[in-house]
């Protein structure tokens, strides 16, 4: 059995990145916050923290501190049918960017009895945290359920390919050929963010060398493309307005990509997570293309 008092310890350093931080949040001392990170290290048999600024978990000491928070969803269940008094519960979730940036945030708003810890991942890589454990739901690119994890269709993002009127006169002057996108700067996300790389290939007809800028913002997506910076895939709701003044126009026009979403949530919590979950599939099925249309 492990002792509770400890694992709450460990995930409050990783959540708030120090040992100060967490003893503030637990009512504790730093020294008492300190030896109970101690005292499970040394039950454990390896470490669990990594100290720095901030500090981390290390992949052991992520587990346990999801554990943690599992265990806490699933009391806050029972407090809550007790009729006891409810404290707002950590709860970790993977999400995909530009979902955070357009349609999730109102979801989560619903339910203040959480504090959320949010990891920003690809929608095609997000499932990976709930496949570690890491993370009590996910919004993924993924229909198949994780092992453990229940899947709801919230529907598709749609993209549009933009960028400004000038950047397509001097760097696309005949349309999106290969040998323009191969000359034009783009824009990613990350080295996960495989979006304008699979559009463009569809639009070219063969695989194509897309020149990069990264730039981990959705919202700076829409400006920099705006500022002629480069081309990237926005989603529809961020590029509306702009795309209706004429300040973003289509790279290729009538070529929308449409990137399905599902939220994941592991079975351990579904219980506790069910409002949530219910906020959730609401706003993204308002927000997202589904099917009948």
């Amino acid at each position: 059995m492990y002792d509770y008092s400890q694992l709450e310890a460990l995930s409050a350093v990783i959540r708030t990145g120090s040992f100060d931080a967490a003893a503030a949040q637990i009512g504790v001392t730093q020294s008492a916050v300190s030896q109970r990170i101690k005292q499970l290290e040394e039950r454990v048999g390896t470490v669990l923290v990594k100290r720095g600024q901030p500090c981390s978990g290390t992949e052991a000491g992520r587990r346990l501190a999801t554990h943690a928070d599992q265990v806490r969803l699933m009391e806050k269940a029972l407090d809550f049918g007790l009729g006891s008094p409810l404290e707002p519960t950590p709860v970790r979730i993977a999400v995909n960017a530009d979902s955070l940036a357009t349609w999730l945030l109102p979801a989560l708003a619903e339910h203040p009895d959480f504090l959320y810890d949010l990891i920003i991942d690809d929608q095609d890589h997000s499932a990976d945290w709930l496949r570690a454990g890491e993370v009590a739901a996910a919004v993924t690119g993924h229909p198949g359920p994780v092992q453990g994890c229940d899947s709801y269709s919230l529907g598709a993002m749609r993209y549009f390919a933009t960028a400004s009127p000038e950047f397509m006169a001097h760097h696309m002057p005949d349309g999106p050929t290969p040998e323009a996108f191969e000359r034009a700067p783009s824009m990613t996300f990350n080295d996960k963010d495989r979006l304008q790389s699979d559009w463009a290939k569809a639009v070219a007809g063969r695989p194509v060398t897309l020149p990069k800028h990264r730039l981990a913002s959705s919202h700076a997506f829409v400006e920099a493309a705006c500022l002629g910076i480069g081309w990237g895939m926005n989603p529809e709701s961020l590029s509306r307005k702009e795309l209706a003044s004429g300040s973003l126009v289509q790279v290729a026009p009538d070529a929308p990509l449409d990137v399905p979403l599902y939220w994941q949530v592991s079975r351990l919590t579904a219980e506790p997570l069910l409002p949530l979950t219910r906020s959730v599939m609401r706003h993204a099925r308002s927000m997202l293309i589904q099917e009948a249309e």
